[in-house]
């Protein structure tokens, strides 16, 4: 059976360290904030919000929940981002996506501050990634999969890694952060000819298409590491899954994340992160 790759330990050292930079920039009366915009209820996003509360609360990162009905206008959408924009005491902000089909998210992620974007939305932040510099903040889920496999150990330096997923969210810019780190990037998706031939072949596969059972056994091969990156709800369970069938997958593979338990609780700590060095930089 495969190791898992359990979440916690490498959120509750990143948290560790994040502890004191809060306080100290708390004493200087610059105490890190973050503003979490949420349109509608989605169950994975509800998961995702209790979790980046409860990691804040631990920190001492303060947080400000915006929510906003499902059917809400453009107009009041984009009052809510000029309200982040403007309030001083927020450094950071978490918008849910995707967004309402009936919402313009392209010009609700162009309207927020740079310097307030702590997951990526912006496109001087996707630059950032794309060019490897030091600009905006990566999307907290791509470098919570890079410090997860960092934390258990896993050298990247010429690895072969598979990637399911082609989103500005996930696949892309992960695909480009573990090329940073000297991978070698397979780039998939669901539309791959014989996807799972293509998956077998990989040292490290993540998968990130945000759909139930993208990765089945015939995905896999012994001795790969597994990271699963999907948050979906499984209505016929009823309960949160991940991208790979993980029964089906667990016995094959030397290593692999569960769902929850996994990368979800690396992102929190992520945002976290992304946050209080945002006041660090205002500070």
């Amino acid at each position: 059976m495969a190791k898992e790759l359990r979440g916690k330990a490498v959120a509750d050292a990143l948290t560790e360290k994040l502890i004191p930079r809060a306080a100290a920039l708390a004493e200087k009366g610059n105490a890190p904030k973050l503003a979490i915009l949420r349109v509608g209820a989605r169950d994975d996003d509800l998961s995702y919000e209790r979790g980046a509360l409860k990691r804040c609360a631990s920190i001492g990162i303060e947080v400000e929940s915006i929510v906003l009905d499902a059917d809400c206008t453009q107009d009041e959408l984009m009052a809510a981002i000029d309200h982040i924009n403007s309030d001083e005491s927020i450094h950071g902000c978490l918008m849910f996506r995707p967004l309402p089909k009936t919402l313009d998210e392209a010009a609700a992620c162009a309207a927020l501050d740079p310097a307030k974007d702590v997951d990526c939305i912006t496109e001087g932040s996707l630059y950032g990634v794309f060019a490897n510099r030091p600009v905006g903040f990566a999307p907290c889920t791509a470098e919570a999969v890079i410090e997860l496999l960092d934390f258990y150990g896993y050298d990247l330096t010429g690895a072969k890694v598979t990637v399911v997923g082609r989103s500005l969210v996930i696949g892309k810019p992960v695909s480009m952060m573990l090329q940073a780190k000297n991978a070698t990037v397979t780039m998939c998706h669901t539309r791959t000819k014989d996807l799972a031939s293509e998956c077998a072949k990989a040292e490290i596969l993540v998968v990130a298409a945000g759909h139930i059972g993208t990765a089945t056994a015939a995905s896999v091969a012994p001795g790969q590491v597994v990271i699963d990156v999907g948050i979906n709800w499984d209505e016929k369970n009823n309960k949160l899954a991940g991208d790979v069938l993980y029964d089906e997958v667990a016995p094959i593979v030397d290593a692999i994340t569960p769902v929850p338990g996994g990368v979800g609780s690396v992102t929190t700590a992520i945002l976290a992160k992304h946050v209080i060095e945002a006041a660090e930089r205002r500070a």
